[in-house]
């Protein structure tokens, strides 16, 4: 009796075991499914996120023009050579070089990007408007020191583009309203109130112009570069030694800029006095080489010129035409 009491309740205990093993597992499975939706990277959340990286890197990709010219996305492009814009050949700039004297004479061609700062107030190819009057001239002698001329087609320059003697020695086409031209050469300085672009001619030179009784004659008037037949010459001033001397350029072709002397550090450049001499005080370069400067930067060398005052010397130069 006793053992078949105690074993009755056994099919109980089995029936339950086998419901409640099968609830437990749907009750897991549930959870497990709950934990792979919430946790990141899994389920729906993580296809959005592929989604959107994908998009991304489509934005942030090249084009397939630009991958065709090599870009690459985040990159930065470096500018190959032709994107630097190319000069044509006469927009180049150029660097200019000093000429070098040569042993001889003459020197090198004119550095033509010095000479606007060379010419001063007178320069090539420019047309100045002023008037014409006229002066006794005499002999032709002037503040240029030239001494007397039996060419008396000259001018006095007013004292504004005198401009301390540097106009000394130029040849200009002079015109008249009237179309009447004539080609002076500048050997005076025509005081105030002679005013910038006027001329002062000669009588005989303001004659081939018009009648002298006008008296004062509206001109336009250009810088020349002549053909003369000579050479240029040196002449010392008086007085001049080899402790002192001033040195006077005389018959050069183109207005002349400057003038210098070999000294012991190399060129030395005279300072050049209102009636027409450059002066070295020291003496340094008195009797030795001496270098002529034009307007155009052409620069003439000249050697075994002596200290002779008052005495032109030639040196069988002369500054090239423009």
């Amino acid at each position: 009796m006793r053992a078949t009491k105690h074993a009755a309740p056994q099919p109980w205990r089995r029936r339950g075991l086998v419901t409640v093993i099968p609830l437990g597992l749907l009750i897991v499975g549930v959870l497990a499914c709950l934990v792979l939706t919430v946790l990141p990277g899994s389920g729906t959340g993580a296809g959005r996120a592929a989604d959107a990286s994908a998009a991304g890197a489509r934005a942030a990709a090249p084009s397939d023009a630009g991958s065709a010219a090599g870009g690459s996305a985040g990159a930065t492009v470096q500018p190959t050579a032709s994107a630097s814009p190319t000069l044509p050949a006469s927009a180049t700039p150029s660097r200019s070089v000093s000429a070098t004297p040569t042993a001889s004479a003459r020197s090198t061609a004119p550095a033509s990007s010095k000479a606007a700062d060379l010419a001063g107030r007178i320069r090539p190819a420019v047309s100045y408007q002023g008037v014409a009057t006229a002066y006794a001239a005499g002999d032709g002698s002037g503040s240029c020191l030239y001494g007397p001329s039996d060419d008396l087609m000259i001018a006095a320059m007013n004292v504004t583009d005198y401009e301390s003697a540097k106009a000394c020695g130029a040849y200009v086409l002079v015109r008249a309203a009237g179309g009447a031209t004539i080609t002076v050469r500048i050997v005076n300085e025509c005081p105030w109130p002679c005013a910038p672009g006027q001329l002062d001619l000669s009588r005989q030179a303001f004659a081939k112009l018009a009648d002298p009784s006008v008296g004062r004659l509206p001109i336009t008037w250009s810088l020349l570069s002549p053909d003369l037949p000579g050479t240029i010459a040196i002449r010392y001033k008086t007085g001049s030694t080899k402790w002192w001397c001033g040195i006077q350029v005389i018959g050069h072709r183109n207005p002349v800029a400057a003038l210098e002397v070999r000294a012991a550090g190399g060129w030395r450049r005279l300072s050049r006095t209102d009636y027409n001499y450059f002066l070295s005080a020291d003496g340094t370069g008195c009797g030795g080489a001496l270098r002529i400067i034009d307007i155009y930067g052409e620069q003439l060398t000249v050697d075994g010129i002596a200290v002779r005052p008052d005495v032109a010397q030639p040196t069988g130069v002369q500054f090239t035409r423009h």
